[in-house]
């Protein structure tokens, strides 16, 4: 049995297999849906059962159990046990040559921290692969599974990309990268994937907010927005750690702040080091602090996902954030997706 997935108002209708995810069913039909972590952790997939029943598991972080009343569902986690009716934000045709799979050469790897290394890989000669800024590549590993990146190089620099890599203990691909890597090295990707993306039909400000190595998408939308001279929108960007080590290309901010008026950067640690001057404390906490009302705003967020759900939480809640209004990516243990 195949159960029908339709999106009314439109002639949108897509089979879906029994077992089988409204988001997985809807791209192998052709169709792209919101999405970005794939593990029921940042929202972004969010939609509406409008009609039918879906099975979907308990204590998914990115839906509250308000929606999930409202018949509100993760579209990533969401399997159909009838035909159903669905509410989107969007749904558009599949670009078939917007995801490519690339043997790309290590090209340098630098240890920035005890636990953080940068990885620069080059393309094949001639090979220049599209993606949008805040967007995020696999790696697929000889056995056959997969580890999810952020690229941290703006699309204008498409001779390759860069990805931060915090190191964790049995970690396959952190375990590759301890073990020294030759320069050369091939390292099989596919690319691009995710919804985390700058939005640029509206003049609303922006407040990026940042975890760790939450910060290497944020990079990307950074540098592409300053080379594209997009200075309409004020942005601010705050980034957190435990630690000042934590926030390993500080001085690239801080300059980014001297050189372009309508940038803001705002540093906040979580546990300070002795003779630490700036914020301190949780960094969505910041924001809060700086902003009675997020009601004019939108927010781009991407980290571990205990700050994801804390601050959309208590943005939507308590600063007026819209729903709608808050873009995020969650960095998930390696293994467990993107």
């Amino acid at each position: 049995m195949t159960y029908t997935v339709h999106v009314p108002q439109s002639d949108i209708s897509f089979d879906c297999p029994p077992g089988t995810t409204i988001l997985d069913a809807a791209k192998a039909a052709g169709y792209e849906l919101p999405y970005s972590c794939r593990t029921g952790a940042c929202g972004s997939c969010k939609g509406k059962i409008l009609s039918g029943d879906v099975e979907t598991p308990e204590g998914a972080e990115g839906l509250s159990k308000e929606e999930r009343a409202a018949g509100m569902a993760l579209f990533c986690q969401a399997k159909p046990c009838s035909d159903v009716d669905i509410g989107t934000r969007s749904i558009t045709r599949f670009d078939p040559n917007a995801q490519k799979i690339v043997d790309a050469k290590i090209y340098r790897v630098t240890r920035v921290t005890d636990d953080i290394s940068l990885l620069q890989l080059r393309f094949p000669a001639g090979t220049r692969v599209k993606f949008k800024a805040g967007q995020y590549l696999q790696v697929l590993l000889e056995d056959g599974e997969r580890r999810s990146f952020s690229m941290a190089n703006p699309p204008h620099q498409n001779d390759g990309v860069q990805l931060h890599v915090r190191h964790l203990a049995g970690g396959k691909f952190s375990g590759y990268l301890e073990a020294g890597p030759a320069s050369g090295d091939i390292v099989k990707l596919e690319l691009a994937f995710g919804d985390f993306y700058l939005r640029e039909d509206t003049e609303k400000p922006i407040i990026f907010v940042a975890s760790g190595t939450g910060f290497a998408p944020i990079k990307a939308m950074l540098e592409d927005a300053f080379k594209r001279k997009l200075t309409s929108r004020p942005m601010t960007l705050y980034w957190g750690g435990r630690r000042s080590k934590d926030l390993y290309f500080v001085d690239q901010a801080l300059k980014w702040a001297q050189q372009y008026p309508h940038f803001t950067f705002v540093p906040v640690l979580s546990e300070p080091e002795e003779g630490w001057q700036g914020r301190t404390g949780f960094v969505h906490r910041a924001v809060m602090d700086d902003f009675s009302s997020l009601a004019e705003y939108e927010v781009y967020a991407c980290g571990v996902p205990a700050m994801i759900n804390a601050a959309r939480e208590d943005f939507v809640s308590q600063r007026g954030l819209p729903s709608d209004a808050f873009f995020c990516d969650v960095f998930v243990p390696e293994g467990g997706g993107k």
